[in-house]
């Protein structure tokens, strides 16, 4: 079976999430222990399945390790919105540097869209994997959690065709580089999207249908701008200043739209 390789290599949200590092990664002995969890940016589908067979991790001066999900195969990414995730794998991985994160998916990747289901191939020039900067030492006896955030809204071209191709986006976080932004957004019958803005960055939200209730995480520190956009837009609400920290949710309370 042909598979398709996904490189995530530490995004930059780690550099202060995943160990101090104090010591030379080329001197630590011993093993951290390390969670993956996925969870998922949200999209406009009523489903998108990503087939994770292997991860593979490379931390420096050892050999690429291959690890098995606790549950391989099929996932739905859109079950993990809203500060939901769910456990990849957990295992022990040798203190230092990592160089580089795989996902290795089969070939049941698929979206369903207004109840129809679409296959999502892979071009080949996206078979060689997405490459994220990493510079994160883990450090030995240390438990560490780490969010890879499939972002399936940006990881979905639709082509000229109607056929849909998977170019995958992921974020990589930590516990300790976790801002969050939490809130609700009513009337429920306004289907807003929530955009949190810092420069040229922008992560998105859609509120839960059954009470409002919205996470943004994976969030960097610093100060940003909330845009809530109803169906109904133009009738655009916004709320400056939003203060995020690392390791902390602000609440920024309920946020009523209007027509």
């Amino acid at each position: 079976m042909k598979k398709i390789i996904v490189n995530v290599m530490c995004a930059v949200a780690l550099i202060a999430g995943l160990g101090a590092c104090k010591k030379n990664d080329n001197n630590q002995q011993g093993n951290a222990q390390v969670t993956m969890k996925l969870t998922d940016a949200p999209a406009n589908y009523d489903a998108v399945y990503v087939d994770i067979q292997q991860v593979a991790v490379t931390v420096s001066g050892h050999s690429e390790i291959m690890l098995v999900p606790a549950r391989p195969g099929v996932y739905n990414l859109l079950s993990f919105r809203n500060g939901m995730d769910t456990m990849l794998l957990s295992a022990n991985l040798p203190a230092g540097r990592i160089e580089q994160i795989r996902l290795i998916l089969g070939n049941n990747n698929s979206v369903v869209l207004a109840g129809t289901s679409y296959p999502l191939s892979t071009p080949s020039a996206q078979e060689s994997g997405l490459k994220l900067n990493f510079n994160t030492t883990l450090d030995a006896n240390v438990a560490y959690t780490l969010w890879l955030d499939f972002d399936a809204g940006k990881s979905i071209v639709q082509t000229g065709n109607g056929s849909y191709k998977l170019k995958p986006v992921i974020r990589a976080y930590s516990a300790t580089t976790n801002g969050q932004i939490a809130g609700y957004v009513m009337p429920l019958a306004a289907f807003s999207t929530v955009y949190a803005i810092q420069g040229t960055d922008t992560s998105v939200a859609i509120p839960s249908g059954i009470d409002g209730r919205f996470v943004i995480g994976g969030l960097a520190s610093g100060s940003y701008q909330l845009m809530v956009v109803p169906s109904f837009a133009p009738y655009v609400t916004y709320m400056s200043n939003v203060n995020v920290s690392y390791a902390t949710v602000t609440n920024v309370g309920t946020i009523s739209v209007n027509p």
